[in-house]
């Protein structure tokens, strides 16, 4: 009889319902990836992934188009195995549906009547959860130990939370960012910058994404360029060829941002 191949451990996941915060109205579903060995190390800490739109980055189930998720933890599992990134927690803020383009949108676009609570959810992230993740799911605190990562307008408010927050988050990884928002709002945030931060950022656009996406992209690389960050060095750029708007475009290039971003 042949023998079957030992399965390999790929961490566990849990979700904590209904987070309340006193910074934004709507409680949230939390969903944590632990890596393989959290439950047999217990006194072992961790760093930290803060990801938007928690509901498709795990399981198949919860996500916005049933079974197109990014299965974010299995690349992640599997680096950490080769040792090629150290152990980590992946963290799901699950999106509240109908009020998510408010709150992962720095400010309020005039032609859509809508956006501008980034900043409240922010504070969500930095003042509540992340300290309730370091009290009782042994994360790291500090920026060194702590990313923040989204898609579309989730690296939207990676990018406007996380460059106003570089004491608190080391690296951050903008997969498709909407940065065409509100007549290019972050862009010209960026350039208004009177200087680079210390912070190592992904960035990244699928050649598929619709008119001008991939020229909006080039355009705020360009100015975190003039700002000082470099191209290979501490900022990864990537033009995903054929690539679309969709959950499994991100999850597909979730292992290279992980490569680029977190290194042993």
């Amino acid at each position: 009889m042949t023998k079957r191949a030992p399965r390999q451990a790929i961490g566990k996941l849990l979700v904590h319902k209904a987070f309340e915060s006193k910074f934004v109205k709507h409680p949230r579903d939390i969903a944590i990836w632990m890596p393989p060995g959290f439950r047999t190390q217990p006194e072992e800490r961790y760093p930290v992934m803060i990801l938007h739109d928690g509901q498709n980055l795990f399981d198949p189930r919860t996500s916005f188009i049933p079974g197109h998720t990014w299965n974010a933890h299995r690349p992640v599992a599997r680096m950490i195995r080769a040792g090629q990134i150290p152990p980590l927690v992946l963290v799901g803020v699950y999106n509240t549906g109908e009020h998510r383009m408010d709150e992962y949108t720095p400010s309020r676009d005039p032609a859509r009547k809508q956006g501008g609570q980034a900043a409240a959810y922010g504070r969500m992230i930095v003042e509540e959860l992340l300290p309730w993740l370091v009290a009782n799911h042994r994360t790291l605190p500090g920026p060194r130990n702590t990313a923040l990562g989204g898609s579309s307008l989730g690296g939207l408010a990676t990018l406007a939370i996380g460059l106003q927050r570089p004491d608190v988050f080391g690296a951050l990884a903008a997969f498709s960012p909407s940065v065409w928002w509100d007549r290019k709002w972050m862009v010209k945030k960026v350039l208004k910058m009177p200087a680079r931060t210390h912070q190592r950022i992904w960035l990244d656009m699928g050649t598929r994404e619709g008119p001008g996406m991939l020229e909006v992209a080039r355009e705020f690389r360009d100015a975190l360029v003039t700002k000082g960050w470099s191209e290979g060095e501490d900022l990864g750029y990537l033009e995903a060829r054929g690539a679309q708007h969709t959950e499994r475009a991100w999850g597909r290039r979730f292992g290279m941002m992980m490569e680029f971003l977190v290194r042993t």
